[in-house]
């Protein structure tokens, strides 16, 4: 009975972590941070994002050690995420007003990685978390260029919460990054390691619980 009971619960963690994972996008310093912070400062969006599935994502595929899980966990946070987006178009803000990341094929390169790989941590870890580095960026902004004029909609609906310092600002035409694809990629790539790491150690740490 224990032992159902801590793995049912583990599997509900899946849930709420990625259902929390979700809303750090959305009500990062603005509820709608995605929208207007990742056409502002796409470099520090992809980084945050990468690091921030990678972290849950692994976690959860080395704790089930079934590929795939990853893939669960990255559709949670979008479904999540489409929620949101319908609660404000049902609050008469546009369509647009809510862009949904794109998390759910960088996580996939993550559990292909751990199946190619015959379910190899480490494996897992390097090239998994350098692949998720990789493509979350690309695939963001392949999604942003489908949405309609993003910076009009960051400053037609203005938040009047929002502290002055959390402010979009319009970058400036030729200035705005000159390769932010690139740029994002490469730094989420390096970083995504480490705290793909942490997610493994994490585990780690979990299962030293459940034998206590």
């Amino acid at each position: 009975l224990m032992v159902w009971l801590r793995r049912t619960t583990h599997y509900l963690f899946i849930v709420v972590v990625a259902v929390n994972s979700t809303l750090l996008t959305i009500n990062a310093g603005d509820y709608i941070f995605y929208t207007d912070w990742a056409w502002t400062s796409f470099v520090v969006f992809s980084i945050s994002q990468s690091t921030m599935l990678v972290v849950g994502a692994i976690y959860y595929m080395l704790f089930t050690g079934v590929p795939g899980t990853a893939t669960y966990y990255a559709t949670i946070m979008t479904i999540y995420t489409w929620v949101a987006k319908g609660a404000w178009f049902a609050l008469g803000y546009p369509y647009d007003f809510i862009a949904v990341p794109v998390w759910i094929p960088s996580a996939m390169l993550l559990d292909l990685t751990y199946w190619a790989t015959r379910r190899n941590k480490h494996a897992a870890i390097i090239i998994g978390g350098t692949l998720v580095g990789l493509s979350l960026p690309l695939f963001n902004m392949i999604n942003l260029l489908l949405v309609r004029d993003p910076l009009e909609m960051a400053f037609k609906y203005p938040r009047p919460t929002l502290p002055p310092y959390m402010t979009p600002i319009e970058p400036q035409v030729g200035k705005f990054y000159n390769t932010p694809v690139a740029l994002g990629s490469g730094a989420g790539a390096v970083l995504s390691v480490p705290i793909a790491a942490l997610g493994a150690k994490l585990n780690t740490w979990t299962y030293r619980w459940m034998a206590a």
